[in-house]
């Protein structure tokens, strides 16, 4: 109703004039919820879709590296549409380009796998991937990767509240990142399959849309902006993109290499990779606001101090190796550092009109950590010095500011410290010293540097960096006799109380007693000690009349030596450098002495198998749980079917599933009980044998007929199981943290 005190022209210049206000006061809500949104569907259609291929492709590193390569480049590719589409359209012309494509990715949905796709193990796995890739979620996750940037450009064009700064939106963006990033494992895996959470990713992409349309609803009625005045902008020099690069470039790479270095030592702990990752996604939420306690002096100090102690603890200084306690501190450490770094990336961040360009450097830098770490490491470098290398580089960062470093400095800093470095680590070793006399000679070496190179002191700071960590690395003990690098981490052959140990990271592959070589059959130590439950299987009188043997997980090849005259047996290996270990007599002579001529099947065994038709299997041994994870797609119901059918009508399969975190054989007697299949376990407690090269093991052995076994049987250490009336493991649905071990992260 009109007011007697006003005129209807007056109440019809106050509806206008509120109505801006109203539209202002609500545009960073609906900015905020859609980037949010966005995000959350990013990162949850990453492992969707990974779950979703995993049975059909395998896990060999060949995929994964693509699967990796295929991500960063489509995000580089979002991020570079938005940067082209904010510089050369106009606002209305992007938001209705941006609109097509929503609606053009909606085909796409929900994904899935394309109908009658199926790899050809014949051709090229990394280019069949990326085609697999790019038809399932290529275009959801091309419009995904462009949000970010571009929601925060239309928002500096809206009028609303920080309009002029809206890099306040990349906080919200990571927190949806970070909320996808935690509720995939934690909620979604744990009460729906693939497919309903592929319908609910769907649900959410097109409540995108909606944001989407809001967002550009309340820009596109805005007098449309020139091209010429949107980017209109302070120039950018090189150096300042180089900068941005350098900074995004330090905590992407160390993300990797922490999570690389606590799995190496600590072990492969339950969701280990989450906390690095979810610390890298939090930093951004408190850093990229200007209402933050993570800004100024004391945060560099912090990080500074941050960065020498994560250099220690990389470094191995004193022969350190992580603990828990060590892990710890090195998180904590790497959160300080990325939150440096990523608050400095806020503060020189540009003014709107270079937003789109920010990001795209951002989004290269990252993309270079990650393929500096998983890729080029391994390639590169024998031990994990990735890390080392990061934080080299973040030191000269966070000291920067006090050093006042000219390229001219570290030339000069890297070439004394460089020098006097080895020539003390040279010493050390010549001598043969003892750890305890590397303090000695660093404090001299110092000494000398002092001397020399007291001016400038910026190139002294460099050198002492250097010739503290180089005698201390080099020099320190190394009992290893090989190590090299893979796709699947560290791997090392020790010789060690009395064995020759093969290890990758906290797992040991297999051992052989020193004593043993040279004999013409050496006796399968470890988990594969006749004592054992394997070795119970292969001989028996099951194992000894079977024509034709698989073993899944070749370790150091140690059950080959159960191998009788005339038997097939086929070995399956996803790991190209394992096999070579274990095939070279020098390290290892199992292979050679027992098994000579039998085949390693190179690749992800599911997948080897399912072409493997003509192939039926007397005794099939599934080892492939290594380093205290769980391979699911060779723990479901289809992966057991798929055994099953590799089974001649007498045959056994056997399961060893030693494991520090999880109870594999709950999900494994819920498949055989759904199949018809009868199934035993042998968990041992206590050491069946004395020989010190015996351990302990948990092994799991399923056939059509217990009277197929029955020689097995009669010794009594095989247990019947039936199933706990879980809901089974199936390629659509398993949730490995449901049968975590009671206390099992704390182990």
């Amino acid at each position: 109703m009109v007011s007697p005190l006003k005129t209807q022209a007056e109440h019809m210049t106050d509806i206008s004039a509120n109505r801006p206000r109203s539209k202002a006061l609500s545009a960073p809500v609906i900015f905020t919820a859609t980037i949010f949104l966005s995000a959350s569907l990013l990162f949850f259609v990453q492992p969707l879709f990974a779950k979703i291929v995993l049975p059909v492709i395998g896990g060999a590193p060949a995929v994964w590296t693509t699967a990796m390569l295929f991500f960063q480049t489509v995000l580089i590719v979002g991020y570079l549409y938005a940067h082209l589409s904010a510089r050369y359209l106009s606002t209305r012309i992007q938001i209705i380009t941006h609109m097509a494509l929503w609606a053009l990715a909606l085909m796409f949905l929900p994904p899935a796998l394309p109908e009658g796709w199926r790899l050809d193990a014949s051709g090229s796995i990394a280019l069949q991937t990326l085609g697999l890739f790019a038809l399932g979620v290529g275009a959801p996750f091309a419009l995904l990767s462009a949000n970010a940037p571009l929601i925060q450009s239309w928002y500096a064009k809206s009028g609303g509240p920080s309009a002029d700064d809206p890099y306040f939106l990349y906080g919200a963006s990571n927190l949806g990142s970070l909320v996808a990033l935690l509720a995939f494992p934690l909620l979604a895996e744990r009460f729906f399959g693939a497919g309903q959470i592929a319908l609910g990713f769907s649900v959410g992409f097109i409540v995108l849309g909606i944001g989407l349309a809001s967002s550009g609803g309340m820009v596109f009625s805005r007098p449309n902006v020139s091209r010429d005045a949107t980017t209109a902008g302070t120039p950018l020099s090189v150096t300042t993109i180089l900068y941005w690069l350098v900074l995004a470039f330090v905590p992407s790479s160390l993300m990797l290499a922490v999570t690389s270095k606590i799995s190496t030592d600590v072990g492969a702990v339950p969701l280990v990779w989450v906390i690095p990752l979810a610390l890298f996604l939090l930093t951004f939420v408190v850093t990229f606001t200007n209402r933050t306690i993570f800004k100024g002096h004391r945060l560099t100090q912090a990080a500074q101090l941050a960065t020498v102690l994560a250099l220690c603890l990389f470094a191995g200084v004193g022969g350190v190796h992580l603990g828990i306690v060590e892990a710890s501190f090195l998180i904590a450490a790497f959160f300080l550092i990325a939150t440096w770094a990523h608050r400095t990336l806020y503060e020189a961040r540009p003014d709107a009109a270079n937003l789109t360009i920010f990001y795209v450097t951002m989004s290269f830098g990252g993309a270079a950590g990650g393929l500096f770490n998983s890729i080029l490491a391994p390639l590169l470098f024998i031990d994990l010095v990735e890390g080392i290398i990061t934080l080299l580089v973040a030191l000269l960062l966070t000291f920067q500011s006090m050093l006042r470093l000219t390229p001219a400095h570290l030339a000069r800093g890297l070439g004394l410290g460089a020098g006097m470095g080895l020539s003390l680590a040279g010493i050390a070793l010549w001598l043969a010293l003892p750890s305890l006399a590397l303090p000695v000679l660093m404090v001299a070496g110092l000494g000398v540097l002092l001397l020399i190179a007291r001016k400038p002191f910026n190139s002294f700071a460099v050198a002492a960096a250097l010739v503290t960590l180089i005698p201390a690395w080099l020099a320190g003990p190394d009992d290893r006799i090989f190590a090299d690098r893979s796709f699947f981490g560290l791997h090392q052959v020790l010789n060690r109380d009395g064995a020759r140990l093969y290890s990758n990271g906290t797992t040991i592959h297999g051992a052989q007693i020193l004593s043993e070589f040279g004999k013409s059959r050496p006796q399968p130590t470890s988990y594969y000690h006749p004592a054992g439950p394997m070795g119970q299987v292969m001989a028996s009188d099951t194992g000894l009349r079977a024509e034709r043997v698989g073993i899944v997980g070749l370790g150091v090849g140690a059950l080959a030596c159960y191998a009788q005259d005339g038997q097939d047996w086929h070995f399956y290996e996803i790991d190209a450098l394992v096999d070579r270990v274990a095939r070279d007599p020098e390290f290892f002579t199992y292979l050679a002495s027992c098994t000579p001529d039998a085949p390693t099947h190179l690749g992800d065994a599911r997948v080897v198998l399912e072409d493997q038709k003509d192939l039926k299997f007397d005794v099939l041994v599934i080892d492939a749980y290594s380093s205290d994870a769980v391979p699911v797609h060779l723990t479901t119901l289809e992966a057991m079917a798929l055994y099953r059918d590799r089974l001649t009508e007498h045959g056994v399969l056997v399961y060893h599933i030693s494991n520090r975190y999880y109870d594999i054989g709950l999900p494994l007697a819920r498949s055989a009980n759904d199949l018809g299949l009868s199934i035993w376990r042998q968990f041992q407690e206590r050491p069946a044998s004395n020989d010190p090269g015996y351990r302990i093991s948990d092994v799991v052995m399923v056939a059509r007929d217990p009277i197929h076994v029955s020689d097995l049987l009669e010794s009594g250490l095989w247990q019947p199981i039936t199933s706990d009336g879980g809901p089974l493991w199936t390629d659509d649905r398993a949730n490995p943290l449901s049968i975590l071990k009671p206390g099992a992260i704390f182990q």
